[in-house]
């Protein structure tokens, strides 16, 4: 395996374990719709404390699936999508060799069933 493949994994394995909690899915959801917001603006939202949603940032930023930026004394978060295009063509290229075999079992399958008396 490349280190660029290898990094590529490891990206994929961060993201999906980032997204697997649902508070941090709601976080993502959240910004989606808000656009750039504090973690205090997104702790009125859900029935967490700020310093949770901190955390639960922290856990997306290293994923790579948000970003902050400081304001003066605020820090600021936004979606980043790059992360999660990424996990998607991972996913859609998983799928798509899952229906090849299915395809291929398909396939042999009819055969044998042709092919029998």
């Amino acid at each position: 395996m490349t280190d660029e493949s290898r990094s590529a994994v490891e990206g994929v394995d961060s993201v999906l374990v980032a997204l697997a909690d649902p508070t941090r899915r709601q976080l993502l959801d959240l910004l989606a719709v808000h656009g750039e917001v504090t973690a205090t603006t997104l702790a009125e939202r859900l029935p967490i404390s700020r310093q949770a949603v901190v955390k639960h940032l922290a856990v997306l930023d290293a994923a790579g699936l948000v970003s902050g930026r400081r304001v003066g004394r605020e820090v600021r978060y936004a979606v980043r999508p790059a992360a999660l295009d990424a996990t998607a063509r991972w996913m859609a290229a998983l799928a798509a060799d899952w229906d090849r075999r299915l395809a291929n079992i398909k396939r042999i399958a009819e055969a044998a069933e042709r092919d029998s008396p």
